[in-house]
């Protein structure tokens, strides 16, 4: 009997010491692409530095779109054109396998054209998510959200009051 408890006791270890060591592995190439991740944020939007790695066949989705990645640099370079004091701070980042989730704020002043907004001199403040798909240290997909219609809202070109309530066809 005590041997029996003797080897279930060590293929626990065993297995223990086998999957603490594959998450020990997984966890340098996940934080190698919270890093890159990070650097979208920090170099290419708060710096104008874009010179993280992407695949040649990149895939950017947002809303009911896809886009390529010369379309996002296009993007992001108007954003900065339009807020020039652009921060983005990131406030939430995640990494699980070659995923990365990051939540953002971002806060500016528009005062700048850029993306179709017309300079209005206003500050904004505006929150999103993007989670990353990473292929060998390189970005190969992104899904993005943003809360475009706050931004138009706080630059005034979107009206803030709301629609009136909607009657049942009861009533």
């Amino acid at each position: 009997m005590h041997r029996t408890v003797l080897r279930s006791l060590r293929a626990v270890l065993l297995a223990t010491a086998f999957l603490g060591s594959a998450s020990a592995m997984a966890a340098p190439q996940e934080e190698l692409n919270k890093s890159l991740a990070r650097r979208v944020y920090e170099e290419g939007l708060n710096q104008g530095i874009f010179t993280v790695p992407y695949t040649e066949d990149f895939v950017g989705h947002a809303g009911s779109g896809t886009f390529t990645r010369e379309a996002g640099m296009r993007e992001a370079r108007g954003w900065r054109q339009a807020f020039p004091d652009l921060r983005m701070h990131v406030d939430l980042i995640l990494a699980e396998n070659d995923l990365v989730a990051v939540r953002w704020t971002a806060t500016g002043t528009n005062t700048g054209t850029g993306n179709g907004l017309p300079a209005t001199g206003k500050p904004v403040k505006v929150t999103g998510q993007a989670t990353f798909r990473f292929v060998d240290g390189r970005i190969a997909e992104e899904w993005a959200t943003g809360d475009t219609i706050g931004i138009m809202r706080q630059l005034g070109l979107l009206s803030t009051t709301a629609a009136p309530p909607l009657k049942a066809a009861h009533q």
